[in-house]
C-alpha cells in the first residue's frame, strides 16, 4: 500500500523539482515538464504540494483557484494519493479566500473525470482541441 506524505514544495528545493519533473514524465509521457518548468510555476506564485508518488500545481488569484497539474505514479493509482492531494489543496486555497476551484481534464482521462466528480467537482463547460486535438471538460467546485 502506498503512502501519502505530502508536502509543500520551497522554492529552492532543486532537487525536488528534478523529482517531480521525472515523476511528471512517468505520468505524461507525451508532453513533459521539465524541473525549469516547476521552478517557474513557482516562482510565479503557484503552489506546489508533492510526495515520492504524487505532485498536484495550482495557484489562487483574488477567490479562485485553478489546478495546474496533477500527477501520480502509474504503480501508486488507486492508492487515495490524488484525493489526499486535492485535499490538502481545498484546504490551502480555502484559507488564501478561494470560493471556486477550477480545473480541465482531457475528454479522453475516465479516471481522473471519475475522481474529480468523487470529489465534488461538476462539469462547467467544454473546451475545444484543449489538449493536442483532443477536448477537455472544464469543471469547477465550490468551496
Amino acid at each position: 500500500m502506498f503512502q501519502c506524505t505530502c508536502a509543500p514544495v520551497m522554492p529552492k528545493k532543486i532537487k525536488m523539482f528534478n523529482k517531480i519533473a521525472e515523476l511528471h514524465k512517468i505520468c505524461f509521457p507525451h508532453k513533459p515538464w521539465g524541473a525549469n518548468e516547476f521552478r517557474d510555476l513557482k516562482k510565479s506564485g503557484c503552489e506546489i504540494v508533492a510526495s515520492d508518488n504524487g505532485f498536484i500545481v495550482w495557484r489562487t488569484v483574488l477567490d479562485e483557484s485553478e489546478i495546474i497539474t496533477v500527477g501520480v505514479h502509474p504503480d501508486a493509482r488507486g492508492a487515495g494519493i490524488a484525493t489526499a492531494m486535492l485535499g490538502i489543496m481545498e484546504n490551502e486555497v480555502k484559507k488564501a479566500g478561494a470560493k471556486k476551484i477550477f480545473l480541465e481534464v482531457s475528454t479522453e482521462n475516465a479516471p481522473a473525470i471519475n475522481l474529480y466528480k468523487k470529489c465534488g467537482f461538476g462539469q462547467n463547460g467544454l473546451r475545444p482541441k484543449y489538449y493536442d486535438g483532443t477536448d477537455a471538460i472544464l469543471m469547477v467546485k465550490d468551496i
